[in-house]
């Protein structure tokens, strides 16, 4: 059997080759247009059991088949694997599309919401019709036939520039490398990235240090490099990376134009007045209206703080390091030197503290105390060496849900961090499906036989990631459609990983995970709150950067002419006389590399971060209250979030759980900037 037909278990990642591909996706897509025709015929009951049920059993395996081989795709590119890709991407967008627009599963969910048995399903039931219908019409179901295939067209393009878009970004960070041979120019790296870097050259037969633009190699360089023209050179290399800089190949200079200009044409066909319109109609948000007023209201309180931010660094960057001009490959260099100084520790010697063989199970104990679950290393066929696998059993030892942690960099890799689900929890048959999650990062490999070490920024990373994955993995929803993340409004989808972040400042939940490199001593409590203090160092300008990319998105697809004579980059500059404090230099091009938007989930949709971030602080601040380890509040917070997934509304669930609608308060308190300036 093609191992992606095979749907009794776990993927067979051992079994997987990019010749596969092609058959199993043919052959799944044939077999569920024929069961389409079948249960949209007239005559056939518009049921849950007869009609409902069969479309998503079908899609449920395409969908986890395609999954395997997106996943692939993303932590193990290779030529072959993403020709396999681009071939099949534009059938699978074509099934989804014509799915969307199908009249005759559209008059079936219709009559099923209008028909007697609506009223006898469970909610969850309930909202997956209300969303299916929703997002019918979001597709352009009602729409004339000319149109419709318009529609579809657009639908098709969009999903080739998306993949060609992240595959450029990719390409052209992989075929950056800096070698160097000059001792002096490696002064203020840390041991071990040097040892990485050591190792890579030595990889190509070269002496000497080997550095790339992936974010354990460059970030390290930003930070530490005493060489300013060393960090210069990488800067310009990272912030020009798909663009006219490099091969034309690989500029995403064109592709960014014509993605933001068909969304534009597509949201029209719906009679929305732009995309940005089109994107919040399934999301909390009401309008992007009411989104500018949120962003406008953050950078009304935040600026003043960045400005201040910005002028305690310049003055500190000209006085102790000797530079009068801040350039922007100076921005994290000065600012680690002033937080060693201010604050009398570095990153550095944090790091020492978090060992991975530390850090995951102190995170899983956090887990298991909070909600009463046992996590455990178990057995499955992964797709690298680097890659685990656990299993969550609950009290009484029943299964609950199983994960892979994939946490580092390679070249075949796509950067970022991020979760995924392999297999969604429902009922089956009178079964649970248990359901399974990818979690990936982009983290410093181990270096020899040392554990790899992160930072305490990458421990955060980390638990965020787990955030989404407790989402996905704790649902108690049977039913598909709305089971884990399935159905949660975009904005909100940030809240439980947002959430997990807070426990990175607890230092009950920290000291037991953490072991120094030399002495195995645990994280001294004089150290931990040198960090607590540190905690908002720089918030104003790591907020109104945030509010940045939030705006350009925002603008982007709302109010900006793709066939105008201002350009993106034009548009980018607009919102950086705004709300900027930091103003890059003219060559920067980070709208080609804004993969959020232009090759993720993220378009017109950027704000979630900070929408969801209010949501996430004022839900923390009720462990706060019950104390932050409080497993009755642990349990409430499964009970009301996590455990419902999309099977109803997210403020219905946050104000199930808080006892009120959310406030900014607490947001603002945690990143100190609760008083005006």
């Amino acid at each position: 059997m093609n191992p992606l037909l095979d749907f009794s278990g776990l993927p067979r990642f051992a079994d997987f080759t990019p010749a596969l591909v092609t058959p199993a996706v043919e052959g799944l897509l044939e077999e569920n247009r024929a069961l389409i025709e079948r249960i949209a015929a007239p005559g056939v009951p518009a049921s849950w059991s007869e009609f409902v049920r069969p479309l998503e059993e079908a899609n449920e395996r395409l969908h986890r088949a395609w999954g395997v081989v997106g996943h692939l795709n993303a932590v193990m590119n290779s030529p072959e694997l993403r020709e396999a890709y681009n071939a099949n991407l534009p059938r699978i967008t074509q099934y989804y599309t014509e799915l969307g627009q199908h009249p005759g599963l559209y008059a079936q969910f219709k009559a099923l919401k209008s028909g007697p048995e609506f009223g006898g399903l469970t909610r969850a039931q309930k909202k997956i019709v209300e969303n299916e219908l929703r997002d019918f019409r979001l597709g352009g179901v009602e729409l004339p036939r000319e149109k419709k295939a318009r529609f579809r067209e657009i639908s098709e393009q969009l999903s080739r520039l998306s993949s060609r878009f992240s595959d450029n970004l990719l390409d052209a960070t992989n075929a950056f490398s800096h070698h160097i041979t000059d001792p002096e120019l490696t002064a203020g790296l840390p041991e071990d990235v040097l040892a990485t870097a050591h190792e890579a050259a030595q990889a190509e037969g070269k002496p000497g240090w080997r550095f790339t633009l992936h974010a354990p190699s460059y970030l390290p360089v930003m930070q530490h490099a005493e060489n300013r023209a060393f960090r210069e050179l990488m800067y310009r290399a990272y912030v020009t990376r798909a663009s006219e800089s490099g091969k034309p190949e690989w500029d995403n200079t064109a592709l960014i134009t014509e993605v933001v200009k068909l969304r534009g044409e597509q949201a029209r066909l719906l009679d929305f007045a732009n995309f940005a319109e089109y994107s919040l109609e399934p999301k909390m948000a009401e309008s992007p209206r009411q989104v500018l007023e949120f962003l406008s209201q953050l950078a009304a309180r935040a600026k003043p703080y960045a400005e201040r931010d910005l002028r305690e660094l310049t003055e500190f960057a000209r006085a102790e390091l000797r530079l009068e001009r801040l350039e922007a490959w100076d921005l994290a260099f000065a600012s680690e030197r002033l937080r060693a100084k201010r604050f009398a520790f570095s990153d550095l010697e944090v790091k020492q503290y978090f060992p991975e063989t530390k850090v995951l199970p102190g995170m899983f104990r956090l887990v298991e105390t909070l909600y009463g679950l046992r996590i455990e290393p178990a057995t499955a066929p992964t797709w690298h060496p680097d890659v685990h696998f656990y299993a969550i059993r609950d009290r009484a030892g029943i299964p609950v849900g199983q994960f892979y942690t994939d946490l580092y960099a390679r070249p075949s890799k796509r950067g970022g961090a991020w979760m995924d689900d392999a297999i969604t929890r429902r009922l089956k048959n009178g079964t649970v499906q248990a359901p399974v999650a990818y979690l990936n990062c982009n983290f410093s490999a181990p270096v020899g036989a040392k554990p790899a070490r992160f930072t305490h920024e990458e421990v955060t990373t980390l638990f965020h990631e787990f955030g989404h994955g407790l989402h996905h993995l704790l649902t108690r929803v049977d039913d598909l459609g709305v089971s884990g993340i399935n159905g949660v409004e975009w904005d909100a989808v940030e809240l439980p990983s947002q959430f997990m972040e807070n426990f990175c400042w607890e230092f009950e939940v920290l000291e037991p995970m953490t072991a120094h490199a030399d002495t195995r001593e645990p994280l001294p409590r004089a150290l931990f709150d040198k960090m607590l203090a540190a905690r908002n160092f720089q918030s104003g300008m790591q907020t109104v950067r945030q509010l940045e990319f939030a705006l350009f998105d925002l603008h982007l697809h709302s109010d900006f002419d793709p066939a105008g004579s201002k350009t993106v980059l034009e548009l980018l500059n607009e919102v950086r006389a705004r709300v900027a404090v930091v103003v890059p230099p003219a060559y920067n091009r980070f709208p080609h590399n804004f993969s959020h938007i232009f090759a993720g989930g993220y378009a017109a949709g950027y704000y979630s971060y900070k929408w969801a971030e209010v949501l996430s602080a004022d839900a923390y601040s009720l462990f706060e209250e019950s104390g932050v380890l409080d497993p009755r509040t642990g349990q409430r917070f499964w009970n009301e979030i996590l455990a419902v997934g999309g099977s109803r509304p997210a403020l219905e669930s946050f104000v199930a759980f808080r006892g009120r609608e959310p406030k900014i308060d607490a947001l603002m308190r945690y990143s100190g900037m609760a008083e005006t300036l």
